[in-house]
């Protein structure tokens, strides 16, 4: 691809392919700055709204959820983990399908505990391969890739696509370019749109797994820039902010030579 700029009928720019993913890269990071500077003011209002949180109160469970939500999306992941914890402390029954918990776990920087997480999960639901994904990607940063692959779930029933394909992506069986490759054309386009963001989304946690930065952003660029989750529902829309932050995380590293 080469991209060409005009003004007044004459070529402002022109230049090879890295020219012009740069440009491209770089018109979509202004995007996803504004919606970042946007999104933080907003949560930050919503956040101070909630108040004091009485967890001898019926209500406590849902506010501290929420709660734990809004800090999550702001990064601080820690005081997320711990509302979620808080949750599962009041009602221990909610611990093996908290799937946030082990996600606020890992971005926390306590792999271990949140592959323990992912673990009870897969108790609950056997079928999920994104939280086998969590899983392998919660081994791999407490104990090593080797060691995460060794103890790689297998599942034998089908799950929502596209995570039969991705989950291929992380046992090393099928590359980014054929995950989406798999992805039929003929799709409606909030159905192309859903397998686009959770396919886009993985390929760039997986590049950000093997530490290949600049491939990780953008793919996680696509997912975040991607309409469909904002718009789908509680679990797409959280795994967008997922994106996101790791997005965030991954520009605030200095980059490995």
């Amino acid at each position: 691809m080469v991209l060409v700029l005009w003004s007044c009928g004459e070529p402002l720019y022109g230049g090879d392919d890295s020219r012009a993913d740069t440009l491209v890269a770089a018109e979509q990071d202004a995007k996803i700055d504004q919606i970042n500077t946007e999104l933080s003011a907003t949560l930050t209002k919503q956040l101070a709204s909630l108040g004091r949180i009485d967890e001898q109160q019926p209500a406590a469970i849902d506010q501290l959820s929420r709660r734990g939500d809004l800090q999550m999306f702001l990064g601080e992941f820690e005081k997320a983990e711990a509302d979620y914890q808080a949750m599962v402390k009041l009602k221990p029954e909610l611990d093996a399908s908290h799937w946030r918990l082990g996600i606020a776990m890992y971005f926390s920087g306590h792999p271990e505990q949140a592959a323990a997480q992912f673990d009870r999960y897969n108790s609950f639901d056997n079928v999920d391969r994104e939280n086998g994904i969590w899983r392998y990607l919660s081994h791999r940063a407490a104990f090593g890739k080797e060691k995460a692959l060794e103890q790689l779930l297998r599942y034998e029933k089908d799950d929502r696509p596209p995570f039969k394909e991705v989950y291929r992506l992380f046992d090393g069986s099928l590359t980014a370019a054929d995950v989406l490759a798999s992805i039929p054309a003929e799709l409606s386009e909030d159905s192309r749109n859903s397998r686009l963001f959770y396919s886009h989304l993985y390929i760039g946690l997986n590049y950000a797994a093997e530490d290949d930065r600049e491939q990780a952003l953008k793919s996680l660029r696509l997912a975040t820039l991607n309409p469909w989750p904002r718009k789908a529902g509680f679990g797409p829309d959280y795994m967008w902010h997922i994106g996101r932050l790791k997005s965030i995380q991954l520009k605030a590293e200095p980059a490995k030579p």
